[in-house]
């Protein structure tokens, strides 16, 4: 194979082939006032035929900035994620920034090396949603510490004072609790994320609000925790809390994969949703209408969210600097969408 074709073209190639300098091709291509027409018009020509594509990092380096956006974020595959993004990358590319992706796989440790790495891409500003395991900050705090702003979105810190997005989770877990109640479920199970996780903390907590406001004793034995919630994490809790003398009549799962996996447990052993147990998940995620009966869920604006990250992002950046340690919080509603599961 011939390198020198996947060799990319510099404006040193253009300027040895043309025997100008590099300066004059660089003003060149910017039509810059000091260079005649003739030789720009030349410049660009042969720029076009070598398929000359200018350096923007290198340039954007240059100007101490790279017009960068980091996003971090546990799974790239959940369609909550992937709807997250494409709110990110939407509102970034309004704004003229670009937008670098990395995953964890919910490792504390992948998120401490993926952090320094975006952060050795000189991003900007990153925009996190933690990794499960992740209870220390000490990463995130060295960045931040070396002026790149971080905002958390979703998955937030549940001790650790930064800007941050996310909805109300306690209200999202009580409503969605509330419902089961006021369709008549009296012994609700759930099935929650890590507790050391401040979304589910606050989720859980939502739940135990609403059982309480309605007068329905807390039974321990019907809260299943998991640090994956997957599909088969959530048939699994389904399955052993339906070993107990007094199984569930509803579920509220705090998000839908583990919502669907035990569905499709409970009906497999011949029992119908929702006249034996019915389900609520959380995200509103695709798979909600696809399975039956449709499941009902929370809404989860996860759009809304990337934009909004995006935006605060932006203002920090552009942040006067005595200004850099201020903090903000924003908390975004949300609501039942009620279907066949309960």
């Amino acid at each position: 194979m011939d390198q020198k074709k996947n060799k990319r073209v510099t404006i040193y190639d253009l300027a040895t082939e043309l025997n100008v300098s590099p300066s004059t091709v660089s003003r060149a291509l910017k039509d810059h006032f000091s260079i005649g027409q003739k030789t720009t018009a030349a410049v660009k020509a042969l720029a076009k035929k070598r398929g000359y594509r200018p350096n923007l990092i290198a340039s954007n380096l240059r100007n101490q900035q790279t017009n960068t956006i980091g996003v971090l974020v546990p799974w790239l595959n959940r369609p909550f994620i992937s709807t997250l993004i494409s709110g990110v990358e939407e509102s970034a590319q309004e704004a003229g920034y670009n937008v670098l992706i990395a995953q964890t796989r919910d490792s504390y440790e992948k998120e401490v090396i993926n952090t320094k790495a975006l952060f050795d891409c000189r991003v900007q500003a990153i925009i996190v949603s933690l990794a499960m395991e992740t209870t220390d900050y000490g990463h995130f705090e060295d960045v931040i510490q070396q002026g790149t702003p971080v905002i958390f979105v979703d998955r937030v810190p549940s001790n650790f004072c930064g800007h941050q997005v996310m909805i109300d989770n306690y209200q999202t877990g009580h409503d969605a609790t509330q419902h089961l109640i006021n369709s008549g479920y009296q012994r609700i199970a759930l099935l929650s994320g890590s507790l050391k996780q401040k979304i589910y903390q606050d989720r859980h907590a939502g739940y135990l609000a609403a059982l309480k406001k309605n007068g329905i004793p807390v039974e321990e034995q019907l809260i299943g925790k998991s640090d994956r919630l997957t599909i088969e994490e959530g048939a699994n809790l389904i399955a052993e809390m339906l070993k107990l003398p007094a199984p569930p009549d509803a579920v509220f799962s705090t998000n839908d994969s583990a919502a669907v996996g035990a569905m499709k447990h409970v009906q497999s052993i011949g029992l119908k949703v929702p006249e034996d147990i019915a389900f609520i998940g959380l995200n509103d995620d695709p798979v909600c209408t696809i399975i039956t009966p449709n499941l009902s869920s929370m809404s989860h604006p996860a759009a809304e969210m990337g934009r909004l990250a995006v935006r605060q992002a932006l203002e920090v950046i552009t942040m006067p600097q005595e200004s850099v340690g201020s903090t903000f919080m924003v908390r975004l509603n949300t609501q039942v969408v009620s279907r066949g599961s309960a």
